[in-house]
């Protein structure tokens, strides 16, 4: 999918909607559990009540790793299942000396047809590089995270050296510069958390035209509405990801419209910050 398919799908729906399908077996209906092909079939509920209201899915690798090849098959067979319209993500934060992000690059995007991919920066750009080679196709490189950890390195301050006088800029603000350079807005995200939603201001200065991922709404307490204030473009610019707030709504038979429900009231006050933000 590339950059214009995914704006107009998001105008079309009037939603930036990425619904994760992050499925734990633990978690899903108790009726389900019972069922021999429990996970796919909890999956391909979520995607037929949510699909006309969301724009993109995305899968935490970790949730079908933990299953062996069981889950790689589950996974594979899910994304398959995604219609071709949505932006399909992969959420692997893969990244390694080149050779080895190659053959990543090559199972997410050859194997099992994710439009994108999550990658972590700090390698270097051989790192990211084979992720870019594919037309397309993006990499969404990590830079301001919503977990209390990003002050461990994300909220760094560096020195640094300009017009012989020296500045601080944070860590985060050094990936996206040079980050931005390795490739363009057509192959190129970035994840921005919604519990950072204020820096967004800051990160819109830097990189105005780039598509950001932005996780944290829903239960890790983010403002949809901070989101789309300080971080929507002309383009809107935004996959606002919602997880657990969406595909565990309910615990019964009728999660799936559980789902949809909340999936609506999101695709709602979306379709309201378009029309006011964008």
């Amino acid at each position: 999918m590339n950059k214009q398919q995914l704006i107009e799908q998001i105008f079309l729906k009037k939603s930036y909607l990425c619904i994760g399908l992050d499925t734990d077996f633990d978690k899903i209906p108790a009726y389900l559990q019972s069922q021999p092909d429990a996970i796919f079939e909890f999956n391909k509920q979520i995607i037929d009540a949510t699909k006309d209201l969301c724009v993109s899915y995305k899968i935490n690798t970790a949730f079908y790793e933990t299953l062996g090849a069981a889950g790689w098959e589950i996974m594979e067979r899910t994304v398959n299942y995604i219609p071709k319209e949505h932006f399909k993500i992969a959420d692997a934060k893969r990244g390694d000396i080149g050779n080895t992000s190659d053959h990543y690059a090559k199972a997410f995007f050859e194997k099992l047809h994710f439009n994108a991919i999550t990658v972590a920066p700090y390698m270097g750009e051989d790192s990211i590089r084979p992720f870019l080679e594919y037309d397309n196709k993006w990499a969404i490189v990590l830079a301001l995270t919503s977990n209390k950890g990003a002050k461990d390195f994300e909220m760094l301050q560096l020195a640094t050296e300009n017009n012989s006088q020296a500045q601080k800029e944070f860590l985060y603000e050094k990936v996206l510069k040079t980050v931005s350079t390795w490739g363009n807005t057509d192959n190129l995200m970035f994840v921005t958390g919604a519990t950072q939603a204020t820096a967004l201001q800051n990160i819109r200065k830097i990189i105005p035209e780039y598509f950001l991922l932005v996780p944290g709404v829903g239960f890790q307490g983010g403002s949809l509405e901070e989101v789309s204030k300080y971080g929507m473009n002309k383009d809107c610019g935004l996959l606002v990801n919602v997880s657990r707030a969406v595909i565990y709504a309910g615990e019964k038979e009728d999660f799936a419209q559980e789902a949809r429900a909340i999936t609506l009231q999101y695709q709602t006050e979306m379709a309201k910050y378009l029309l006011q933000y964008g």
